[in-house]
């Protein structure tokens, strides 16, 4: 399954919602790599396996379920978690890339790629919209996330 969707950072036309900068987004998505238990509900803990400057390699623990992962960073541009399918978890993709169309116009692109049938398939169409609806959820708790980082982040 494919599926991808653009969620808006600065909407100039709601002033109660405070603008991010490219640093604040790009903050926000390594703490995501680096703890990523604020973003994930149902995440006990987290152990990171190996690391170098643009990867690391996560052990990510739900109950008995453990997930391994490979974060691969693109610094101030993207950042892509990769899992491979096992009997517990689907496995996919997921990249975030930040855009920014026009100065301080920023938009967050979240791309995924798994292993789940299309919605052609028997009874697809019903899972794929309900996975398609979680992770439009998902992304939208990881801006809400990123945007208390920065604003616990700022001068008082």
């Amino acid at each position: 399954m494919h599926f991808e969707h653009l969620i808006e950072i600065n909407d100039r036309d709601n002033p109660l919602v405070p603008d991010l900068t490219r640093e604040e987004l790009w903050f926000g998505l390594l703490c995501r790599a680096e703890n990523p238990r604020p973003f994930l509900p149902g995440l006990d803990s987290c152990r990171i396996i190996e690391r170098s400057d643009s990867e690391l390699v996560r052990d990510l623990h739900f109950g008995a379920t453990v997930i391994r992962d490979k974060v691969t960073l693109e610094a101030m541009e993207w950042v892509r978690f990769e899992s491979v399918a096992t009997a517990q978890h689907a496995g996919g993709m997921l990249t975030i890339t930040i855009e920014e169309p026009g100065i301080g116009d920023l938009f967050l692109r979240f791309e995924y790629r798994t292993s789940l049938a299309e919605a052609g398939s028997d009874g697809g169409v019903q899972v794929s919209e309900y996975v398609k609806s979680a992770y439009h959820q998902s992304d939208i708790e990881t801006v809400r996330v990123i945007r208390m980082i920065a604003e616990s982040s700022r001068p008082q």
